[in-house]
């Protein structure tokens, strides 16, 4: 995913980590050194990427030992997971906020108006810098080590299908939405809404962002509608009035 280049910082002096009197740092000292840690090695991987970061320099960059970094993660995979894990909820936390918010919203606020605030919001999350950095080292990633991928599916997409499943229960409950399974309904909301988006970004191709929310509202009309349309007017349509595909 190529190196981006870092500017040459001046060695930070090494911090004084509180202990308890057997000589361990104390719980808030080991919590903060964690964050630390956690911080340096996102900042690292999303500069460097995956096989350019190394846990020396990590520990380096955050003032601590390399055995610290060592029993703590293990290995460099290890670290990987629990930056991925960190920034995963940081990702799904706008799409919970978002539902949570839709939910709550006037009764007379249409569905599809709540579909595209919340489509807007996984854009501005799932399409960003880093969203896509970190999916494209999963991806590089995901042969060698394929519990990085099953983090990946397991924390991040089956969450925000669970999450878009429990938003589509409530509207089915208030009469607002009629699905028989939510979940495979949450599945294709997420799949047409951003994951064109976000593909072409993985890939290099980013959309402008008022192109990619157009095609955002094109595929909410869809999934609500269905590309069928009403069954009485595909009956009664005689043939040679039914749209054809526009030449290209």
């Amino acid at each position: 995913m190529g190196l981006a280049a870092t500017k040459t910082r001046t060695p930070a002096p090494r911090r004084e980590t509180s202990k308890s009197r057997g000589g361990r740092p104390t719980k808030s000292a080991a919590i903060e050194r964690d964050q630390r840690l956690i911080e340096v090695a996102t900042r690292l991987f999303l500069d460097r990427g995956f096989d350019a970061t190394s846990l020396d320099a990590v520990a380096e960059a955050a003032r601590v030992s390399k055995p610290t970094v060592y029993s703590r993660y293990g290995d460099k995979r290890g670290l990987f997971a629990a930056v991925l894990r960190r920034e995963i909820a940081r990702w799904l936390a706008p799409l919970s906020a978002a539902a949570e918010t839709q939910l709550s919203s006037a009764a007379d606020i249409s569905v599809e108006a709540r579909l595209i605030e919340i489509g807007r919001e996984m854009l501005n999350f799932t399409c960003g810098p880093d969203a896509v950095a970190f999916s494209r080292m999963m991806t590089s990633q995901a042969i060698n080590f394929p519990d990085v991928a099953k983090l990946g599916k397991e924390e991040g997409w089956l969450k925000a299908v669970a999450t878009t499943a429990r938003f589509f229960d409530h509207l089915v409950a208030q009469g607002a939405l009629d699905v028989d399974d939510t979940t495979i309904a949450a599945e294709v909301f997420l799949d047409v809404v951003v994951g064109h988006t976000h593909r072409m970004a993985t890939f290099g191709t980013p959309m402008e962002f008022k192109a990619a929310e157009k095609r955002m509202r094109a595929a909410i009309k869809l999934f609500l509608a269905g590309a069928i349309g009403p069954a009485d007017r595909t009956r009664s349509a005689p043939k040679a009035a039914q749209r054809r595909r526009p030449s290209r």
